[in-house]
Formats: structure tokens, sequence, C-alpha cells
């Protein structure tokens, strides 16, 4: 069973959502929130695996209560899954820099919803690599005001670089695996490796400090 956090602070949105999710097998709703600080505290109280997080929430937003439940996760870090209204939502790309899996429109079909969660509770980023680069590439170009220092690269292997490099373009590990000729689990051990030493919990994340290093550039750059 997969277990589930939802946190919205309209309350027909969440108990829609909740509805939806009770009857999903595999899939079990661990609680509700209605804004960012009880969302830290639900997540703290319940350790869900996965996080359905409006990214538009009064007070305490849904990317800072992001970082909060991830710095004191410990290693069981929950997949945070950010609902938005907008395809390119302001606050998408701070998002996934604050550790969020990937991101679902609000209005989504209820099976992209469910597959969404099954995909980041596996560890998968939840939208495709074209999204991927659209987003980072749009960010890129116009960084946040006080942007946080890009992660050194200096501590990785230069296979860790090299997987590090493909992740960024958006490649699955079984592309990068036959790339580099070697099997995915292998691929799997440096991508964890690499994100234990840049400390980061998810690919999505992943993908941000590639471009934000200048391992990866933005298209026509």
């Amino acid at each position: 069973m997969t277990s589930v956090l939802v946190v919205d602070d309209q309350d027909l949105v969440r108990a829609g959502f909740v509805a939806l999710l009770d009857a999903v097998p595999g899939v079990r709703v661990a609680g509700e929130a209605r804004n960012g600080l009880e969302a830290v505290e639900k997540a703290r109280e319940l350790r869900p695996e996965v996080i359905l997080m409006d990214i538009r929430l009064p007070g305490l937003d849904g990317v800072e209560a992001t970082e909060r439940i991830l710095a004191h996760a410990g290693p069981d870090k929950p997949k945070v899954l950010m609902l938005t209204v907008f395809d390119l939502d302001e606050y998408v790309y701070t998002a996934l820099r604050a550790g969020a899996a990937g991101f679902l429109l609000k209005d989504s079909p209820p099976e992209t919803l469910i597959a969404g969660i099954h995909a980041v509770a596996r560890g998968d980023m939840l939208f495709g690599p074209t999204i991927t680069r659209r987003l980072v590439e749009a960010f890129t170009q116009g960084p946040p005001e006080k942007p946080a220092a890009p992660p050194a690269l200096t501590g990785l292997t230069e296979r860790e670089l090299e997987v590090l490099r493909f992740v960024g373009t958006g490649m699955p590990n079984a592309d990068i695996a036959r790339s580099l000729l070697v099997s995915e689990a292998t691929v799997k051990t440096h991508l964890n490796r690499l994100m234990t030493k840049l400390r980061i919990s998810s690919r999505a994340q992943a993908v941000v400090v590639a471009y934000e290093t200048g391992l990866v550039r933005p298209r026509g750059s």
C-alpha cells in the first residue's frame, strides 16, 4: 500500500482527492492537511510515502513546506507531488529545486493522478523529459531572485558526472545503461550515490542541478 498525505486549502478539492484515492487499490490516504504548517506536522506524524501538495497555500506555501518536510524527514523521505493550476507556474522551478518529485495540473484526469502517485512512489519523475527540459530551460533563462548557490560537482566521480549529465537530458535509466554499457542496477547505484553527495532527494532535482551547474546547457545557448 502506498500511503498518501493530501494537502490543499480548498475543502471541496481536498475531499475530492481523498474520495478518489480511497477507491484506488494499493493506495491508502494517510491523512489530510489544509495548509503548509499542518502539512509539515502531518508529514512528521504520519510518515506518508507520497505527499500530494498544492503549490499555492496560505501562510507557508507548498514550496516552503516541502523544504521543511524533506529537511527533517531522515533517510525515508516522502515523495512530494506538486499540484498547480498553471502549466508553467512561477513556483514550479523552485518546487523542483526544493526536492519535489514532479508536478501535475489540478485538472488532470484521475488516471493521470493515480499513475503519477505510483510513479513518484517508485522514485521516478512524474513528468516526461520534454516537460522537464521545457521547465528548466524556461526558468534558468530568468532565475528566481536570490537563487541558492549551485551545488559543487567536484566530489563526483567521472562516471557519476556522466550519469548526472544523461539524467539532465531526461534520459531514463535503461537508455543510460545502454549508452554506458553497464546494467540498469549500476546506473541506479551511481544515481543514488551522486544524489547523496549532492544532498538532493529526487531525480527531478538532479535535472535542475545539471542545468544550474552548466553540466547540461539549455538548447540554443
